[in-house]
């Protein structure tokens, strides 16, 4: 199926109020000092970061390096084991609800219903928020009408295409209207178009509605030099901060020499300890 050239998905952003200016002094999501294992296996080992509000931050890792397990623990898929997770100043562990409201999340593996409808699946997820059926409808045709899939509203999730269905699941993960997005390689198996429309839909969110973006990928092309950037590589966070200093600290010329040279240097360590 073609893609068609798309309008920003963006919600609408909130009154000003107090709470806004807070919140622009507080990181969207703070990391400290987060460890998990599986069994024997340590697949986070001191992780730190934050992100900024307004901001995309690419979390760069292989497969296996600990981004998805971090996703995990930040939704509440998993117990945190130690460290501390808050979002806008909202830890995670002991007030759940608050931190969890400002969250919208994008997993790797699909997690629409096929079978229901493009509207269903809006309104499905704005029930679990406990938000009202007019307003939800209401929600539900403004983002279709950003997406320009209003007239697919009535057709089954199954019969859009990849693209498509990535587009419907940042805006379903938009329908509450947080302000902070976490996607889990959100552009895997999609094709370069697909890949470069999702890149500028969630960039525009950024610099047009200030969310906090979090964007875990594999991919080297889909970071700018103006990023921040988290590189993980086996479980431990090797650099951060944004991504022209952090390639510039490495001595490479760009965002794959520096990602070579870091894990280089760090599996060059673990050889020569005792």
């Amino acid at each position: 199926m073609t893609e068609t050239a798309t309008p920003t998905i963006a919600p609408t952003p909130p009154a000003s109020c107090p709470q806004q200016a807070e919140h622009a002094q507080t990181p969207a999501l703070s990391i400290e000092g987060v460890n998990h294992a599986y069994g024997a296996r340590r697949a986070l080992i001191d992780v730190s970061f934050a992100v900024a509000p307004a901001s995309f931050t690419a979390l760069l890792g292989l497969n296996g390096a600990g981004k998805s397990t971090l996703f995990s623990l930040v939704t509440r898929l998993f117990g945190i084991q130690r460290g501390h997770i808050s979002i806008f100043g909202h830890d995670i562990g002991a007030a759940p609800s608050e931190a969890l409201r400002l969250l919208g999340v994008v997993f790797q593996p699909r997690t629409l219903d096929l079978d229901l409808s493009v509207r269903q699946n809006l309104l499905y997820h704005a029930a679990l928020h406990g938000i009202a059926r007019r307003e939800a409808d209401a929600r539900s045709r403004e983002v279709l009408a950003r997406i320009a899939l209003s007239d697919r509203a009535g057709s089954k999730v199954r019969d859009l295409s990849g693209g498509q269905m990535r587009r419907l699941e940042i805006a379903r993960a938009l329908l509450h209207r947080p302000r902070l997005l976490l996607l889990d390689e959100a552009t895997v198996g999609l094709d370069v178009k697909a890949r470069a429309d999702i890149l500028r839909h969630v960039r525009d969110l950024v610099s047009e509605q200030g969310i906090g973006v979090l964007w875990a990928t594999h991919l080297f092309d889909e970071i700018l030099a103006t990023d921040d950037l988290v590189v993980l590589h086996e479980g431990r966070v090797l650099a951060r901060g944004e991504v022209a200093r952090v390639v510039a600290d490495a001595g490479a010329v760009d965002v794959n020499g520096a990602f070579a040279t870091l894990t280089v240097a760090t599996e060059r360590s673990r050889s020569a300890a005792p």
